[in-house]
């Protein structure tokens, strides 16, 4: 892989000047041991050689055992003299791989925050002395990749990060700097001409491109995205003060937010309007931690109809944000950052157990339905908190149905499956969500006992003008019927798209056409005022409101 290195410590040219001096004492030993060894053997020599020739008497013996001994110090000292050699190529060693281990990321091999800081500051300044280049700071973030973990195993995940950066390092320059900042978070730095930015565009979008690529480990077909966010350095540049490591980085990791929620799967320059936006969310998500806990999620409640006979058969319960701060938030706002920070499972159980309550003061055949975080089908023990949440309600189980959006069904089909099963065993109606946007396929739909369909309102409120919407309606009616399962269209707006729909056997409506969604005291009071309470006689009642609805948008 291609990263680039901090310098070393300040200390390391010390630890290289004590390691020679080390060198050099030893080597003087052993010197100096030779060199006796040649002043005692040129006394010694000759007169070991006579001895032996039989022409003297032999050597003097303090001369031949310091001779002796000068050998003896020759082979320690030479020995010793490799030892220590071996000893310091083995502490080198050992601190190169811990300075190794202390700058770079052990998975990949990228440099880490602290030392991709150090590096992105140095190439900023260097930039900036040359007066026509400048430095992109690129954020990487991968798409759902917790949900690799989940489902996976952390090793599939591991084997992810090592693929992914393989692929990062294949789009980037030689000289570019790499880092792995977070779990699934990667920081880029690469120096550039200031006049062609669309170079640094270019490789974000192979970027883009390359880690889009399915990828197979360990046998499973994993797909993953990423969203990336670019800051550079000459446009954050304040009267001469050039921005550091750190405010890169912050701007960088704005533009990959606004990737995300842009639809993900993109990359985006950091503009200043996207920092208020930010503070935005962060406000909301604050918010949304508080008001979990305040309680200020609440239950709001739409219409279902049986569109042959006019008949309130239940009502959707729909969340929504009662907030001091912003008023009544829509759920398309608030349930995407619910999820994101983790609160999603907490604050749909407490409007849920809200909604049961509120439904058993009504007549006993009205039905209530509540819809299900894809979030939440991840828990396995959904099932059970559901059914414990019903036990202390009171509730009967069969005046719940749950909807489970199509697109759960790519996520985890062996444990929707299970879920699905262990709620059907009590008694609760799971209806599939949101049909015709999640590209499931037939056989998933025969074999998940489902009890019902569910249109989307995409499809059914432009039934009118759009001949597809038609068609795909239709054939999602003929599909329900065939399979014998009930259907039930969303977004029924106007009388021309209710008179469109009559023409299907066993398929309930809901929409404006019928009301808006309404909340808890107000639900009640209307129930009270048409004579709809608990046993109560609803159906010529409601058909009798229908008819008079006129046959107009309700916007």
């Amino acid at each position: 892989m291609k990263i680039a290195l901090v310098a070393q410590p300040d200390n390391a040219g010390d630890d290289f000047d004590g390691d020679r001096q080390i060198d050099i004492i030893a080597l003087g030993i052993v010197t100096a041991a030779i060199l006796l060894f040649i002043a005692t053997g040129s006394e010694v020599g000759p007169d070991v050689v006579k001895s032996l020739l039989g022409h003297g008497p032999g050597p003097d013996n303090f001369i031949l055992n310091a001779f002796l001994l000068n050998v003896a110090i020759i082979i320690f000292g030479w020995s010793r003299y490799r030892q220590l050699c071996e000893e310091i190529q083995l502490r080198k060693k050992a601190e190169r791989q811990a300075r190794r281990l202390a700058e770079t990321d052990p998975l990949t091999g990228f440099l880490n925050r602290r030392s991709f800081n150090d590096a992105v500051d140095t190439m900023v300044r260097q930039a900036a002395l040359t007066g026509d280049r400048a430095v992109t700071l690129i954020m990487i973030d991968l798409d759902n990749f917790k949900q690799v973990n989940d489902f996976n195993g952390h090793n599939t995940g591991d084997r992810l990060l090592q693929e992914c950066a393989k692929r990062i390092t294949g789009c980037l320059p030689s000289q570019a700097l790499v880092s792995r900042i977070g779990g699934d978070e990667f920081a880029v730095a690469v120096e550039f001409d200031r006049n062609r930015a669309d170079r640094i565009d270019g490789i974000a979008a192979s970027l883009v491109e390359a880690i889009a690529q399915s990828a197979t480990i360990n046998a499973i077909s994993i797909e993953v995205t990423a969203s990336i966010g670019l800051a550079r350095s000459d446009s954050l540049a304040r009267g001469g003060t050039l921005p550091d490591a750190r405010t890169l980085l912050e701007m960088a990791d704005i533009a990959m937010y606004h990737s995300k929620r842009q639809g993900r799967n993109s990359y985006f320059w950091f503009e200043a309007p996207m920092a208020d936006e930010m503070r935005f969310r962060n406000e909301l998500e604050y918010g949304i931690r508080k008001g979990v806990a305040r309680g200020e999620f609440v239950p709001f409640y739409e219409q279902q109809i049986d569109l042959q006979t006019g008949e309130l058969t239940g009502f959707e319960m729909l969340a929504r944000w009662d907030s001091p701060q912003f008023g009544i938030v829509s759920p398309d706002i608030f349930i995407p950052i619910a999820e994101e920070i983790g609160v999603i499972a907490e604050l749909s159980e407490s409007v849920i157990a809200q909604a049961l309550e509120d439904a058993k003061a009504w007549d006993q055949k009205l039905t209530l339905a509540v819809n299900i975080s894809p979030i939440q089908l991840r828990d396995p023990w959904f099932a059970q908190k559901l059914l414990k949440i019903l036990l202390e309600a009171n509730f009967p189980p069969h005046r719940l149905e749950i909807e489970i959006t199509e697109s759960c069904l790519h996520q985890n089909l062996a444990q929707v499956r299970s879920l699905i099963t262990s709620l059907k065993n009590q008694g609760i109606t799971i209806s599939l969500d949101d049909f015709g946007t999640g590209y499931s396929s037939l056989a998933q739909l025969r074999s998940l006992p489902f009890d019902r369909i569910k249109i989307d309102r995409s499809f059914v409120s432009s039934i009118a003008e759009n001949k597809d919407s038609a068609a795909i309606v239709h054939a999602i009616a003929m599909l329900g019927k065939g399979m014998d399962l009930p259907i039930t269209a969303e977004g029924i707006e106007t009388g021309d798209v209710l008179e469109h729909l009559l023409k299907y056997d066993k398929i309930k409506g809901q929409g404006y056409l019928y009301g808006r969604p309404r909340p808890a005291a107000e639900l009640a009071e209307w129930l009270g005022t048409i004579g709809i309470v608990a046993n109560g006689d609803v159906a010529q009642e409601v058909f009798s409101i229908a008819q008079q609805v006129p046959r107009t948008s309700v916007g």
